[in-house]
């Protein structure tokens, strides 16, 4: 993962995207929204933070329960992109070498000679649907660890090189606990986004069944190769932040460290202090000012602004908090403690010139 604070080019006047290049990715957003609607209805927001996550180089954890849609959207999407895709039922009987691949004995038949081969595992694809993630024990969970890091595998001493670009999209019942595993806090912040899809609108329903107990089905087409991708992703990454908003997002992800006293001795949100155990690291500082630069891009804006980053604070930090007793006995969600932050936390340090091209921006 790229190191924020080493993105001389995403800051700086000099690393300014230009025009076309924002132009770029919302047009290539809208025709991936537009295949993606012939299959799925209405999710525009779950649709949106999915296709951020694979502009910001990230990985995304959808979580809902059953008959949302959730594996249809992510083969969905892989089918609007001409990359590599695969799906891994995970299952409490799944090994490792199931994820990563497996060394083999091979014999050659003019020589008789034995050698070992590598085959590679589905993780070698560009999309891997991670279907139901929580079904399987941490050993084999641990398999997607370096892949989702160094995106690379490594087995019996050889290091394997993922294809790129690289992303798993795991999906996640959260309501039918047994027999599940919960993911591993370490493995759950190599996630750029936790997502959740909820129950669809009165009108989106009546069009799902329409559709699915119709004759009618929609066929969408790839519309964004390997190269578009990583292009995309470029872009997104020179688009500027200003210095108030980069240190308003990391206000708001150090005032969840309950243990780490408040930047210039400023009074932490009271919901902090009463329901978080322990708060978000460095890498929630890094995805939340790079899912900001992908909202800015995505809304119209030239730069980013602190609403940009308030949009983007919920996939980001809800995955990333964890909460105390006091927190479950008064049924207080991550959720809830975010929009305290957001409400409570201030944006200090704009300037005459940045409030002039903040009253100005497109949202």
């Amino acid at each position: 993962m790229t190191n924020q604070g080493s993105e001389s080019d995403g800051n700086g006047a000099g690393g300014r995207a230009d025009g076309a290049g924002s132009a770029e990715v919302r047009a290539a957003f809208e025709g991936l929204r537009a295949q993606i609607r012939k299959v799925i209805v209405g999710q525009d927001e779950v649709v949106e933070q999915v296709l951020m996550a694979m502009f910001c180089r990230g990985h995304a954890l959808v979580v809902g329960v059953p008959g949302l849609a959730k594996t249809l959207l992510i083969s969905t999407i892989a089918r609007t992109l001409s990359l590599g895709f695969s799906r891994v039922q995970f299952t409490p009987d799944l090994m490792p070498s199931d994820i990563t691949g497996t060394e083999v004995i091979e014999e050659d038949k003019t020589t008789g000679a034995r050698q070992l081969r590598f085959v590679k595992g589905p993780i070698f694809a560009n999309v891997v649907l991670a279907d139901e993630i929580n079904r399987t024990p941490p050993k084999t969970q641990a398999a997607l660890l370096e892949a989702m890091q160094e995106h690379q595998v490594t087995v019996g001493g050889v290091r394997h090189v993922l294809p790129q670009p690289f992303f798993v999209l795991a999906t996640q019942n959260p309501i039918e606990q047994e027999g599940t595993y919960p993911l591993p806090e370490a493995q759950l912040d190599r996630f750029m986004f936790q997502i959740v899809i909820r129950y669809p609108s009165a009108a989106e329903e009546l069009e799902i069944v329409k559709r699915t107990t119709g004759g009618a089905h929609g066929e969408p087409e790839a519309v964004l190769d390997a190269a578009d991708i990583n292009r995309l992703q470029e872009l997104v990454r020179r688009t500027p932040v200003a210095d108030h908003v980069l240190k308003y997002a990391l206000r708001l992800v150090r005032a969840t460290r309950v243990k780490d006293p408040m930047d210039g001795g400023a009074p932490r949100p009271k919901a902090v202090e009463d329901y978080v155990a322990w708060g978000a690291g460095p890498r929630a500082s890094e995805y939340l000012v790079l899912a900001a630069k992908a909202k800015a891009v995505l809304a119209g804006s030239g730069h980013v602004t602190p609403d940009h980053v308030r949009a983007v604070a919920g996939p980001v930090l809800r995955h990333r908090i964890l909460t105390n007793f006091n927190a479950e006995a008064e049924k207080v969600t991550t959720e809830m403690i975010i929009e305290r932050m957001i409400a409570e936390i201030p944006v200090e340090g704009v300037s005459g010139e940045e409030k002039k091209m903040l009253a100005s921006v497109v949202r």
